[in-house]
């Protein structure tokens, strides 16, 4: 498939607008070893008659001013044109040579140039030292480019210049510039998370009646909680952010309830791995875990940490080093998690395992209990195949009453029980396969059936 470049027939092209950066910067360059003057904003204005730098295919930026548009195209370059500086600082310094003034940084795969923020500093400011200095307010974390995840600078070394540091631009918001289209971010090392979704309804789900009204209680929240911004007493008082802690045993709706919520409010929900999260080198989980923070923050998800004991567990009295940075890890948590704008869900089997700090910071917390007879009884009818036909000796409330099992095992059995009946080719499903496959179920956990 073939995609288009998501253009306006209002503005300049992508192309265009390149060619201007280009343009530009060899103004720059020239009058940098002519000992001359430019000013690269007002020669922008000029070129676009004071057209509105957001419109068209870069409308989802609230760009306010030209050097946010220059920042951004500047970022961009690179992606497009893999050599798009080096190309014009040869024309300059035909034999090579180090040009530190111009700022910028060699990759890992990439084998030409990547901006840094002294590279934004050299081409819009030049020499005049209040212009470089005001340029470092783009890339504080008050600033848009930051809050709403569009780019920021890659932290540096303790004592290094912090406008040398690269400028990141994920690569959600490169496709949705170039192509017009949202991706979702790519799982790996660098974002340890991934999203789920279900293809359920609420109606599928059988929960015990308080675990649905307190789930209810989180739909209000996510439905209203953007009127206490409006509320001049409550918005000094009440953080935002709605933090949960679904708990339970393994397989009675957690997960899905999760995926439902973010169904029904048209959110993303982000699963985290904690494999990838919790690392035994000191101060690595805290820069795994602000890694999926950073990008949640600007994209309204909702964080989803299953078996959240592994990090969200006790704080242990300090015996050894290794305590007292465990407890520091908590302690990041701690205030990472209250600072969450969004929806945060932690789930666990067992609420005890929880340091009770956390605790006292939930707004609510749910217990999703094993079914009694009468929900498996619910859960066994809503998971029978359409298309079979039940044999005579199919008895679903013996097997309910018969078999404590969670909405995951029954689930898991009636699978089992339909295959057996594809493999038989008689379009009957039996009730000694049900019982095969409650019996699988049972000796998974190594229960005696």
């Amino acid at each position: 498939m073939i995609y288009q470049l998501n253009h306006s027939n209002t503005v300049p092209s992508l192309r265009i607008a390149m060619d201007h950066c280009k343009t530009l910067i060899g103004l720059r360059l020239q009058a940098y070893f002519d000992n001359g003057s430019f000013d690269p904003v007002a020669w922008l204005k000029e070129q676009y008659q004071n057209e509105p730098p957001n419109k068209g295919w870069l409308s989802f930026i609230p760009l306010q001013e030209y050097t946010e548009w220059l920042v951004v195209m500047l970022t961009l370059a690179p992606h497009v044109y893999p050599n798009f500086f080096e190309s014009l600082i040869v024309t300059h310094l035909p034999s090579g040579g180090d040009f530190p003034e111009f700022g910028g940084v060699k990759a890992a795969n990439h084998r030409g140039m990547l901006p840094t923020g002294e590279t934004i500093q050299f081409i819009i400011a030049g020499d005049d030292v209040d212009k470089r200095l005001q340029l470092q307010e783009l890339f504080r974390e008050t600033h848009f480019f930051y809050r709403q995840g569009i780019l920021w600078l890659e932290p540096v070394k303790e004592g290094e210049p912090v406008m040398s540091g690269r400028i990141v631009l994920p690569q959600e918001n490169i496709e949705r510039i170039l192509f017009g289209r949202e991706s979702a971010p790519r799982y790996g090392l660098d974002f340890p998370a991934k999203q789920i979704v279900t293809a359920m309804e609420w109606n599928d789900v059988v929960l015990h009646p308080r675990t649905m009204q307190q789930v209810k209680d989180i739909s209000t929240w996510l439905n209203h909680h953007h009127r206490f911004a409006e509320d001049n007493n409550l918005k000094r008082k009440i953080k935002p952010g709605y933090r949960v802690l679904f708990y339970g045993p393994s397989g009675t709706g957690k997960t899905l309830t999760a995926a439902l919520l973010g169904k029904e409010f048209g959110k993303d929900v982000y699963r985290i791995d904690l494999s990838q999260i919790v690392s035994k080198y000191i101060g690595e989980t805290e820069k795994n875990l602000e890694a999926v923070f950073k990008r949640a923050e600007s994209k309204d998800w909702i964080l989803f940490f299953d078996e959240a004991d592994a990090l969200f567990g006790k704080r242990t009295s300090v015996q050894s080093s290794h305590d007292k940075y465990a407890n520091q890890e908590v302690s990041y948590l701690l205030q990472r998690v209250e600072d969450y704008p969004g929806l945060l869900i932690l789930a666990s089997n067992f609420k005890n395992n929880l340091d009770e700090a956390f605790l006292r910071r939930f707004h609510s917390v749910v217990h999703f209990p094993m079914p009694n007879t009468a929900e498996r009884h619910h859960l066994w009818k809503k998971t029978m195949p359409a298309g079979l036909q039940h044999d005579g000796s199919v008895n679903l409330l013996e097997l309910a009453d018969q078999f404590e099992l969670t909405g995951a095992s029954i689930l898991n059995a009636v699978q089992f029980a339909t295959l057996q009946s594809y493999a038989r080719g008689d379009g009957k499903l039996l009730q000694s396969d049900l019982l095969e496959g409650v019996k699988k179920e049972f000796l998974k956990e190594e229960k005696s059936f």
